[in-house]
């Protein structure tokens, strides 16, 4: 048979509890005890709601602004592009002159890239990294070794060290 706590006497309890100092004895000093244990409570709960709502602020804005750095890497790029379209527009406007433009354009693309991390991955004449090459076929050549990328087709990119594209090769079977 197993005996409630509605059965006990309020003695046996304070017998019971004698190792947790003589405090326990007194009804009121309890109770508030238990009313301050509850208001701390209270208390921490709020924070730990409050910290949880300014990081999911925090981190709201951070996915929101998260591209802002190359954005404004590429403005000048956009504004490089702009400048040559409407070069094409003068009278007199030449090819080579178009070329020179985009070229300084090209320039500054790859700046704002490289400047967030983004390296451009040319194999040529390297040995064959499946790892960061993409082969797209094999070609004998007497000039490059076995297994040594032949030629780019296309160049491959990493992202601070992560690659983001392979370059698309072909590989050398040599002689």
């Amino acid at each position: 048979m197993q005996a409630s706590a509605e059965n006990e006497r309020p003695e046996d309890l304070t017998d019971e509890s004698e190792g947790f100092g003589a405090d326990l004895g007194n009804v009121e000093v309890l109770a508030a005890r238990v009313a301050e244990l509850e208001t701390q409570l209270m208390r921490d709960r709020a924070e730990t709601e409050n910290q949880r709502k300014r990081w999911l602020r925090e981190f709201e804005q951070a996915r929101k602004f998260a591209n802002d750095r190359i954005l404004g890497d590429l403005l000048p790029v956009i504004d490089s592009l702009e400048q040559g379209i409407k070069a094409t527009e003068v009278a007199g406007a030449s090819v080579d002159s178009f070329r020179t433009g985009a070229d300084m354009t090209l320039r500054l693309l790859r700046k704002a890239v490289e400047s967030q991390g983004l390296v451009a991955v040319d194999p040529q004449g390297q040995p064959f990294n499946p790892e960061h090459h993409q082969a797209m076929g094999m070609l004998a050549s007497a000039d490059i070794p076995a297994d040594h990328v032949h030629s780019v087709l296309q160049k491959g990119y990493l992202l601070n060290d992560r690659l983001v594209r392979p370059a698309l090769v072909l590989v050398s079977q040599g002689a």
